[in-house]
């Protein structure tokens, strides 16, 4: 039986139907041919450049994943002042013998910045001769027992209750206490006359004293106390301390003349 025709082909029918292979050219039959721009830039907006790698996110909005807990947050209300001295302390000041009169008569101005500024319950002791500060459920501020009892013990020292008064507003005020002999050694007329020195006459160097310093001085007997800043207390003090070295006034007014002239040039 022959065979079809149809199914059956010739080798070289085959052979001419099939992609011939291309050999690669050489080295040295290689051209560039390099198009125009114009041509270039027409290529490339008619076909644009896909990344099958990176998704277009500009076409399609991202779309957030439902979350379990759908409730609305919770609205708290703003958290009110509370008081932050959580105990109830209680401070004694002494009051020397001499200073209690004064207490009595300028009683009024003492407590009012006790009471109404720093929230504290005070009272006069008069048996134990104490002035009693305490803290309450009113009190805000931690610092306000120290701040009293500072208040009181510099009104004992014998400073005015305004200077006082600067120490409950101000927080850089400090009161430095020393006494003659722990400059010097002197007994007698000598430490008589060293005091003397300190307050001149009428208290006229210890009014230089302070105003070139700015700090209150307080002579009691053999002891100084100073109220005032940091450096206003360093400066005040070496005034002092030459005056019971034995320094002239005179010299030491010069001392202050310079150290007022330069505060000045610094504020």
């Amino acid at each position: 039986m022959p065979a079809p025709t149809a199914l059956l082909r010739a080798p070289e029918e085959v052979a001419e139907e099939e992609t011939p292979m291309i050999d690669a050219p050489e080295d040295n039959d290689i051209l560039l041919e390099i198009a125009p721009p114009e041509e270039i830039e027409a290529h490339s907006e008619a076909t644009p450049t896909t990344n099958t790698n990176t998704t277009n996110t500009t076409d399609t909005p991202m779309q957030e994943s439902p979350t379990e807990n759908t409730e609305p947050r919770p609205q708290f209300s703003p958290a009110k002042d509370t008081t932050l001295a959580h105990r109830i302390e209680t401070r004694k000041v002494p009051v020397p013998p001499h200073r209690f009169s004064p207490l009595k008569q300028t009683w009024s101005k003492i407590y009012t910045p006790l009471v109404e500024h720093l929230k504290l319950q005070c009272r006069m002791n008069i048996k134990n001769r104490t002035v009693e500060l305490r803290t309450s459920k009113h009190t805000t501020d931690t610092g306000a027992l120290q701040k009293g009892e500072d208040f009181v013990k510099a009104f004992t020292l014998g400073f005015d209750i305004d200077d006082a008064i600067a120490l409950l507003r101000l927080d850089d005020l400090y009161i430095e206490t020393f006494e003659i002999k722990d400059v010097k050694t002197l007994n007698g007329d000598h430490l008589s006359r060293a005091i003397g020195r300190i307050a001149g006459k009428d208290g006229k160097t210890k009014f230089a004293i302070e105003n070139a310093s700015k700090t209150r001085v307080v002579l009691a007997d053999s002891k100084i106390h100073i109220l005032g800043g940091f450096k206003n207390i360093h400066i005040a003090r070496e005034s002092i301390v030459s005056l019971i070295l034995g320094a002239p006034p005179g010299k030491v007014y010069h001392n202050l003349r310079t150290v007022s002239a330069r505060m000045k040039e610094r504020f």
